[in-house]
């Protein structure tokens, strides 16, 4: 046997195990999910709450209690997730929310919303449908705007010249 084909059985051998670790791993977080989408559905609860500010911060720098931190994992604590303030009746209040519905909140508005603990399921306005607010333009594709509205000025300029 020459190497390459002693290099590609060792690539499709770790390939496979990788695919099947993956199997046992989806299999066990799907079951997890359900778990904890059975426990959502059974404690959530619709509150009025006013919308103070949303942001995606770490964990550790959103204000979240120390409890809340301690559970959940190493990895998740590094990464930034959708952090909502908002005032219920008199306190004011941190909240974590999915990434689905995060662009359907609005700032200094009030809302009915369907929480689960301190975590926000699902928003609904009060006087009105919501609507996602409009995306930012990422610096390239303002750049890139800006440069096609000159080019196109400069072409009608020029053929004004002539």
């Amino acid at each position: 046997m020459n190497t390459f084909t002693i290099v590609l059985i060792v690539i499709l051998v770790i390939l496979a195990a990788a695919s099947i670790a993956l199997y046992f791993f989806g299999k066990k977080a799907d079951k997890a999910k359900t778990q904890q989408d059975q426990i959502i559905e059974e404690t959530k609860q619709t509150v009025s709450m006013l919308i103070i500010d949303k942001k995606k911060m770490k964990l550790k720098e959103a204000g979240l209690p120390s409890y809340v931190i301690e559970q959940t994992p190493w990895w998740v604590r590094r990464s930034k997730a959708p952090i909502v303030k908002a005032k219920v009746g008199p306190k004011v209040m941190t909240f974590l929310c999915e990434n689905s519905i995060y662009d359907l909140i609005p700032v200094k508005k009030e809302v009915k919303v369907t929480i689960s603990g301190l975590y926000i399921v699902d928003v609904k306005g009060i006087r009105g449908n919501l609507e996602a607010a409009p995306k930012k333009k990422s610096l390239t594709n303002r750049l890139t705007e800006k440069y096609n509205s000159m080019r196109a000025e400069n072409n009608t300029s020029a053929k004004k010249k002539k």
